[in-house]
C-alpha cells in the first residue's frame, strides 16, 4: 500500500490537532508537515514536496484561494484537497477553477476525507454531491449543438480527441474545434470540469 505524504495547512490549532489525529491513525497516511498560515504553507510545500495538501480556505496572511493559485503556478501537478467551512457556490467554483481537486466541508467524516486524499493522490477529482450541487448552481446554462453534445458524451467516457474522431467519423481537427466551443459555452476550464458539469446537470448520462 503506497504511503501518502500529506501537508496540512490550517490556521486553527485544535482543528490541526483533530486532522492529525484522524489521518495519522491510518497506515497509508504520513503527515509530513503542518502550517498555520498560507505563506508558511507554500514555503513548507517547496521543501517537503508532499503528495497531497489538505487546505483550509480561510487563512491569515495569504488566503487559501491564493495558496492554490500560487502552488499551481509553481507546481502544476500539485494535488490539493480543500477542507473548509465555506459552502457557497462561488467558493466551490473558485476553488475548483483555481486548481483544487477535491472540496469537502468541515462536517465531512474522517472516512470521506481519507477517500478524498486517496482519490486525489491517484490524480482523480473528489467532489461529493453537495459540492457538485454548489458547482452546478454557479455554472451558467448552456445551449450545445447536437454534435457538441455527442462530443461531450465521449469526453465524459474519458475518450481522447483521436478516439472521438474515430467514433463520430469526423476529423480530429473538427473534434478540437467542438471541444473548444463546448468548454467556452460551459465556462469550464478543462475536460474534467466539463464532465462534472455535464453529469450534474444531466446533459449526458453514464451507462
Amino acid at each position: 500500500m503506497k504511503q501518502i505524504r500529506v501537508l496540512l495547512i490550517e490556521d486553527h490549532f485544535l482543528a490541526r490537532v483533530a486532522l492529525h489525529s484522524v489521518l495519522s491513525g491510518h497506515p497509508q497516511i504520513e503527515i509530513v508537515g503542518e502550517a498555520g498560515d498560507g505563506e508558511l504553507g507554500i514555503t513548507m510545500f517547496r521543501s517537503l514536496r508532499p503528495d497531497v495538501v489538505v487546505l483550509d480556505l480561510r487563512l491569515p496572511r495569504i488566503s487559501g484561494f491564493d495558496v492554490i493559485v500560487s502552488l499551481r503556478k509553481e507546481f502544476p501537478s500539485v494535488r490539493i484537497v480543500v477542507l473548509s467551512n465555506y459552502q457557497g457556490s462561488e467558493d466551490v467554483y473558485r476553488a475548483v477553477r483555481s486548481g483544487a481537486m477535491a472540496y469537502l466541508t468541515k462536517d465531512a467524516s474522517g472516512e470521506e476525507l481519507l477517500s478524498a486524499i486517496q482519490s486525489v493522490d491517484r490524480g482523480l477529482r473528489y467532489l461529493p454531491h453537495g459540492a457538485l450541487d454548489r458547482l452546478a448552481e454557479r455554472m451558467p446554462s448552456v445551449d450545445l449543438t447536437p454534435r457538441e453534445t455527442e462530443v461531450l458524451a465521449c469526453i465524459t467516457q474519458g475518450r481522447s480527441n483521436r478516439e472521438i474522431a474515430e467514433d463520430l467519423k469526423i476529423a480530429e481537427k473538427t473534434v478540437r474545434i467542438h471541444v473548444s466551443s463546448l468548454l467556452e459555452k460551459m465556462g469550464a476550464r478543462d475536460r474534467t470540469q466539463a464532465t462534472i458539469y455535464a453529469l450534474q446537470r444531466g446533459l449526458v448520462h453514464l451507462d
